[in-house]
């Protein structure tokens, strides 16, 4: 009865009473103290709304198309589950993971295996801070890209959408999406 009682309250109190319905509710009974607010805009606990990123997707007709993006999937998995087709998988998980200036964490994946999936990264008018914090592309990234695209097609921002891994950062992201290569020639 205490817990719904504080749920109540929790739901429909301004936020100072909120803190202090939650803290009432986390320890139970217990004499019932203000948490110290050390961020005025902290209501609460954290929220899956803070894992997901916009990122907005143009497409080859120049259509625009802005989807939700889950923080530490990859691009090519965003935008399948948004329904957005940019051909086959490049498959192969990303071969490291760069950890900082001196420690490469070797992952063992066979990284890019194939052209297909490849796209543009641009920030526009330097909003999008998470750009920086992509992962250069690994050899045979650069080595996929350039067997199955013209040299004139490939750019510094080119990159295979399997292999771009999204961070916290890359809210409002704009990715072009170049016109396919064939692939369902039998």
């Amino acid at each position: 009865m205490f817990v719904a009682s504080a749920l109540r309250v929790a739901r429909s109190a301004p936020s100072a009473s909120k803190r202090l319905a939650i803290t009432s509710l986390r320890t139970m009974g217990a004499a019932p103290t203000a948490a110290p607010a050390t961020n005025v805009h902290d209501d609460g606990p954290p929220s899956v709304f803070d894992k997901i990123v916009k990122i907005t997707i143009i497409d080859p007709s120049g259509a625009r198309r802005v989807i939700p993006a889950m923080v530490g999937q990859s691009l090519y998995a965003a935008c399948e589950m948004n329904g957005v087709d940019l051909g086959p998988s490049s498959c192969g998980p990303p071969q490291q993971k760069t950890r900082s200036d001196t420690w490469v964490e070797p992952l063992y994946g066979e990284g890019a295996t194939s052209g297909f999936d490849h796209v543009l990264l641009q920030a526009h008018a330097g909003a999008c801070e998470g750009l920086a914090l992509v992962e250069p592309p690994a050899s045979n990234e650069l080595k996929s890209l350039s067997h199955y695209w013209d040299d004139d097609e490939i750019f510094p921002e080119s990159r295979l959408a399997s292999q771009v891994e999204i961070n916290s950062k890359m809210d409002g992201l704009v990715v072009y999406v170049p016109d396919r290569i064939v692939d369902d020639i039998p």
